[in-house]
């Protein structure tokens, strides 16, 4: 089971963006489509029964998508890398993902790669593709963490920061920048690690200007609230920013910890026991497993 899932934010499009970016990359399709419930209308502030998350897969890769309306807006700070091992593979996601979208790298060969793009799509979801082998990565897509503006030379403090904080997390290896350009000296040119097996990637740039934004956010599926609990403490790092179990760590990184159990309550057939589990979530900061267990199951084991 995939334990850290990439999280974006939409203001109305997840459902058309998770459908387009499934019909572009090979071996992927739709999964869970969850829709709003009256229950915290007045935090939420959608319709009730309109699309309020897509779980989708894109290879190999869970993602999940949100329509929260318009608060939140896509970065470079947080991409998903694609690694496809065909060429006309490569060139057609690219194609797809260029109509109505911005070339921030274009579609090339570089020192690093045969080929190569970075892009902002038609939504501003940064994409970085390139033709390689899944098993450098072990998934068809890599989360990519950029630290840049405030948050640039922090890349490394940063892996070291989530290897502590996620028991057996390995360090595939690390370059350095050199000092030539406009990276100072022993910052991170790029960095790949990995949580639970699953890869994620970090880098510095003092020359770009982005930041971390609640848009896209890193979802971690818990087995039980112990981890919940020792996670959250360990990452959470600005506390008016904890709400419905997001937090934001000291790097400006926004985390959701969440028990993989919810995922099948909110999917659930039972709308009352939906309901409820989104009343009682809604309410939380950190999330409250036991709690959200007896809310699903009934309220003659709802206690106050």
């Amino acid at each position: 089971m995939q334990k850290i899932i990439p999280h974006h934010w939409y203001d109305s499009d997840a459902e058309a963006a998770a459908r387009r970016y499934a019909e572009l990359v090979p071996g992927s399709a739709v999964g869970a489509i969850v829709r709003y419930p009256e229950a915290g209308r007045e935090l939420h502030g959608q319709t009730p029964g309109s699309v309020m998350t897509v779980e989708f897969r894109l290879g190999d890769t869970e993602i999940m998508a949100l329509n929260g309306g318009p608060l939140f807006k896509f970065t470079p700070a947080l991409s998903l890398f694609v690694v496809l091992e065909d060429e006309a593979a490569v060139d057609r996601l690219w194609e797809g993902l260029s109509d109505g979208g911005t070339t921030l790298m274009p579609l090339d060969k570089y020192d690093w790669s045969e080929k190569y793009g970075w892009l902002a799509d038609r939504w501003g979801l940064n994409w970085q593709i390139a033709l390689g082998r899944h098993a450098d990565t072990g998934r068809t897509v890599t989360p990519s963490l950029l630290f840049a503006g405030k948050a640039a030379g922090q890349a490394g403090a940063a892996v070291e920061h989530y290897a502590a904080a996620f028991p057996g997390t390995t360090v595939d290896g690390i370059m350095h920048h050199d000092g030539s350009g406009k990276d100072a000296a022993g910052t991170v040119m790029h960095a790949q690690f990995r949580i639970d097996g699953q890869a994620l990637m970090a880098m510095d740039s003092a020359e770009a200007d982005a930041a971390f934004t609640e848009a896209v956010s890193l979802l971690v599926a818990c087995d039980d609230q112990a981890e919940i609990d020792r996670l959250w403490s360990a990452l959470s790092a600005v506390p008016e920013a904890e709400a419905c179990g997001w937090l934001k760590d000291r790097f400006g990184v926004s985390w959701q910890i969440a028990p993989r159990a919810l995922g099948a309550m909110m999917t659930s057939d039972d709308r009352a026991a939906v309901e409820r589990v989104t009343a009682a979530f809604m309410k939380m900061k950190k999330l409250d497993l036991p709690t959200l267990e007896r809310a699903f199951a009934g309220p003659e084991t709802v206690t106050s």
